[in-house]
């Protein structure tokens, strides 16, 4: 069989298509201004509406649109036409997209979309269009030359379209002062959302399953606590409850090598003092971060009164999906 080298071919279109992203810049105009601002205002959600592969990308532009803080859906104008219009309203903001401009399924439901009222901004690379003309703000998207040698297959076009919507996207973002802990409120389920939400309380140790001893209990009861609350430590306390310090597996290991009596010696003898901890609204990255700098494997979570009240581990934090 003959063999090919694809990679001329592969770099042929990225070299178009990085040209059509850099003619691009020149539409970042007064009109690309006017649809944020008309966006920006929006009492509704922004409708998102585009046919073939304009379709897919204008999903892609409404899934970024409602994960940045604006709200917005999209529409196939062919369902559109069979009564999912009724989804729009006059408050919304629909962006149609059409790299001709004269697509037949998007511009035949501008004028339901204009008897509802609600406003419309497109998308095209054709500023003398039939959408650009019913638009009431047009973004152009025009690239020279599609990267597919037929001059058919829309790839440069919908690049194209696809840099524009992620511009609006983030000038919007920007403006709104959208924030990283608003971002994790869409992305809950996501490794993101984990680490701007997901605090100590919702993952620690509590009530009973809090390894506690007090001071006076002999090193065999401390060890039972370990052992049963399979932290590979303990809390120790005092008489009021109070947070004195902490005894690990490893400081047992150090009891062991100076040779300690385990049977006459009481825990608050033997236990690591100044240990760390947290309150328990603590972020669970911030505490990750704490372990790895302080190099523990357990962490203690106190009230206001320095009271243990929770209780963690590395494995903790594994089974909580941050990790």
């Amino acid at each position: 069989m003959k063999s090919i080298d694809f990679r001329p071919l592969g770099r042929q279109v990225l070299a178009v298509e990085q040209q059509a992203l850099a003619q691009l810049e020149q539409y970042i105009d007064d009109s690309f201004n006017q649809a944020c601002d008309l966006i920006y205002h929006c009492k509704g959600r922004v409708v998102v509406i585009g046919m073939g592969k304009s379709g897919h990308i204008g999903g892609k532009i409404a899934a970024t649109l409602a994960s940045t803080g604006t709200p917005a859906f999209f529409v196939h104008p062919g369902e559109a036409s069979h009564g999912d219009l009724g989804m729009i309203t006059a408050d919304d903001i629909v962006i149609l997209i059409s790299n001709s401009g004269e697509t037949g399924e998007v511009l035949a439901i501008i004028p339901v979309i204009k008897r509802i009222g609600a406003s419309i901004i497109s998308l095209s690379g054709n500023t003398s269009s039939t959408l650009a003309k019913l638009s009431n703000v047009h973004v152009c998207i025009k690239v020279e030359e599609e990267a597919c040698p037929l001059g058919l297959a829309p790839t440069a076009s919908t690049t194209a379209t696809l840099v524009m919507g992620d511009a609006i996207a983030v000038a919007l973002l920007t403006a709104k002062g959208f924030s990283e802990a608003d971002f994790a409120l869409s992305h809950p389920g996501g490794s993101l959302g984990k680490r701007l939400l997901l605090r100590l309380d919702d993952i620690m140790h509590k009530n009973h399953k809090v390894p506690i001893v007090n001071q006076t209990a002999p090193m065999q009861q401390a060890l039972l606590e370990i052992s049963q609350k399979g932290l590979g430590m303990t809390t120790v306390v005092d008489d009021h409850g109070i947070l004195l310090g902490v005894f690990t597996d490893g400081d047992l290991r150090r009891v062991f090598d100076l040779r300690i009596d385990l049977h006459n010696t009481t825990i608050g003898e033997v236990m690591h003092r100044n240990c760390v901890t947290a309150e328990a609204q603590m972020l669970a990255a911030e505490a990750l971060k704490l372990m790895e700098d302080k190099k523990i494997n357990g962490l203690v979570i106190i009230d206001q009164q320095n009271r243990p009240i929770g209780a963690m581990n590395m494995q903790t934090l594994l089974q909580s999906g941050l990790l």
